[in-house]
């Protein structure tokens, strides 16, 4: 199936700063916030290629960073 170019995407990000996109039109999911960029499915995707480069779940960064302050 074709890809409509014409759909208005926006990044969105949780609270454990993952990445996703979602249609601009509908109502974000709870837990989802608009990160700011906008624009054509591959341009979303493109820009969170660039833009989420730890794919930890920023919970267990913390954990791991508050083990390895503790040895």
């Amino acid at each position: 199936m074709a890809e409509n170019s014409d759909v208005i995407y926006q990044v969105v990000i949780n609270e454990e700063e993952q990445y996703s996109i979602w249609r601009d039109t509908k109502q974000l999911p709870e837990g989802w916030r608009a990160e700011g960029t906008r624009g054509t499915k591959e341009e979303c995707l493109q820009h969170i290629d660039r833009v989420w480069t730890d794919m930890r779940p920023l919970s267990l960064r913390r954990h791991l960073e508050q083990a390895e302050q503790a040895r």
